[in-house]
């Protein structure tokens, strides 16, 4: 029994290369956090908070939201993040009922430091693209703004 695709050939479809290649993507952002202890959606979620911290205190929600994670998920890795000393749950500010979610100054070495690696193994992997990264960004952009 054959497959009643669409497609004569399975490099043909869309779906399956993105799939074939995240999952490339991924075991490459896995081998350059390994130093770092962290896995990506740790990565993620401390690189997320280290750049949101300056605009003032960050609800769990508004981190899960930008970061487009789970909120259960969120909540569970926050735990395992806090478990470290890389993030802390301060009281917030103006609302009694909320706790805000910090990055503690560990957090935001360790954020730094990370985010090197991620970018160089960024680099690396869509090298392949040359100048048609600017266009493969863009069709992503448009990928997730439809999919919103």
């Amino acid at each position: 029994m054959s497959l009643a695709s669409g497609y004569e050939s399975a490099d043909e479809s869309p779906g399956l290369l993105l799939w074939q290649v995240t999952n490339r993507w991924q075991a490459a952002q896995r081998a350059a956090l390994k130093p770092f202890d962290l896995t990506h959606v740790q990565f993620v979620l401390l690189a997320t908070l280290t750049y949101l911290q300056d605009a003032g205190p960050v609800t769990q929600k508004t981190l899960a939201d930008l970061a487009a994670t789970d909120p259960m998920m969120t909540s569970q890795v926050l735990r395992t993040l806090e478990s470290r000393n890389l993030v802390h749950r301060p009281a917030h500010p103006t609302d009694r009922r909320a706790r805000a979610v910090a990055v503690t100054g560990a957090g935001r070495d360790l954020a730094n430091r990370a985010v090197v690696a991620v970018e160089a193994c960024d680099a690396a992997f869509f090298a392949g693209l040359g100048d048609g990264l600017p266009v493969f960004t863009a069709g992503l952009l448009a990928l997730r703004r439809a999919a919103s």
